[in-house]
This record gives structure tokens, C-alpha cells and sequence, in this order.
């Protein structure tokens, strides 16, 4: 009990003040400690890698397995990743640069090793395609859910409306003024909004981190309370 539950809490409270303290604390070797923590920040995420990926592995194996729908595009997921990590991990070796180019003239010498290659030419696109029918799709939805049945919802649909049109040249064509008139709405409402919505955020990222430190919220620990 003391490992799994009370030693975590401790050690959060530990190095939740010590952070704090160190914020406020212009002094090489406060910094020093700051330094030091990132470091090991970074070596702690390596392993959270390490976990993601096996529960990744897992959770598809066990789909295929199953034969659960869609399994079929779990062998995909898996093939992608277990090629993208040989690629970086052993492409340098198994394919030199100039192999790499013989075999892909398009190559520029700023992609020459097969991971960046693949990133550029094989993730990045279907990114975009992803956030493109994504796009799409938010904008049917927030079309069909505009209705004008109260007077907010009447005004933030007559704000969209003029936002997206001075987002696209029909608007300028139809009305010159338009841009700017939504660089305004964009610049004062919308920001004024956006930081009103951002100190709620920052608040409660406080309130929760006060909670962690002090031992009042456990549930990242697993099992309950």
C-alpha cells in the first residue's frame, strides 16, 4: 500500500513545491535543479513511449485475433509501425543515401534518409487529407446545428456567417469592408472570449495541481480513489 499509493503522493508533493519554490528562486543552482528535472523528464516519457507502444501492439494483435470489425485495418496500423520504427532505427544502415536516391529520384538531399522521406511524403499528406474531411465535416455539422431559436444563437449565427464569408474572396467581392470587419470580430470579441476561456483553463489546471500536491486527487493513480 505504501509503494502503490502513498510513496507516488509523496513524491508528487516532494517535487510539486520544489518546482513552485524553484519558479521563484533566481539562483544557478535552483536553475541547475530545473535542468536536471527536464532531463528526467525526458527519460521518463521514453518510457511512457515504450508503454504506448506496447498497449498499441496489444490492443491490434488482440483485434486481428478476434477477427473484430475492422480488424483489417489494424494489421495496417501495425505494418505502419513496425516499418516507420526499422525505418528509423536501421534505414541509415540497410539503405544509404545514395541507394535512397537511385531509387527515389525525387528525393532532395534534405530528405535522403527514408524516415524523413516517408514523413514528408506519406504522413504528412494523409494528414492533411484527415484534417481536410475533417474540416468538411465540421462544417456540415455546424451547419445543422445552427438554428436561430434564441437571440445568442441568432447572434453567433450571423457572426459565423459573416466570419466565413470574410474568410473566403466572395466576401471581399461582395463587400470590400468585409475583411476587416471580421479582423475586428476576430481581434476583440473573439480574443476577448478566447483569454475569458483561457484563465478558466489556467485556473483549473491550479486548482488541480494544488489537489495532486496535496494528495486530494489520487484517481491518476489507478484503482479508485
Amino acid at each position: 500500500m505504501f509503494v502503490r499509493r502513498t510513496l507516488p503522493l509523496l513524491v508528487s508533493a516532494v517535487f510539486g513545491v520544489a518546482l513552485i519554490l524553484q519558479f521563484f528562486v533566481p539562483h544557478p543552482a535552483s536553475k541547475n535543479f530545473y535542468n536536471m528535472m527536464l532531463d528526467w523528464l525526458i527519460i521518463v516519457s521514453a518510457f511512457t513511449y515504450l508503454i504506448a507502444v506496447q498497449s498499441t501492439v496489444e490492443l491490434h494483435f488482440t483485434k486481428i485475433k478476434r477477427k473484430v470489425e475492422g480488424w483489417q485495418y489494424s494489421i495496417i496500423v501495425l505494418i505502419a509501425l513496425f516499418v516507420t520504427a526499422f525505418l528509423g532505427v536501421f534505414g541509415g544502415a540497410f539503405m544509404p543515401t545514395t541507394l535512397w536516391m537511385k531509387i527515389f529520384p525525387s528525393v532532395k538531399p534534405s530528405d535522403t534518409t527514408p524516415l524523413m522521406y516517408t514523413y514528408l511524403y506519406m504522413q504528412m499528406p494523409m494528414q492533411s487529407t484527415i484534417f481536410s474531411l475533417l474540416a468538411f465535416y465540421m462544417a456540415s455539422a455546424a451547419f445543422r446545428s445552427f438554428r436561430a431559436r434564441s437571440f445568442d444563437a441568432t447572434l453567433l449565427l450571423i457572426t459565423a456567417g459573416i466570419v466565413t464569408l470574410g474568410r473566403v474572396p466572395l466576401g471581399e467581392f461582395i463587400y470590400k469592408g468585409l475583411p476587416d470587419v471580421v479582423e475586428w470580430i476576430l481581434k476583440y470579441p473573439n480574443m476577448a472570449a478566447q483569454r475569458g476561456i483561457l484563465i478558466g483553463v489556467q485556473l483549473g489546471i491550479i486548482a488541480t495541481s494544488i489537489k495532486i500536491i496535496l494528495g486530494i486527487e489520487g484517481k491518476y493513480l489507478g484503482g479508485g480513489k
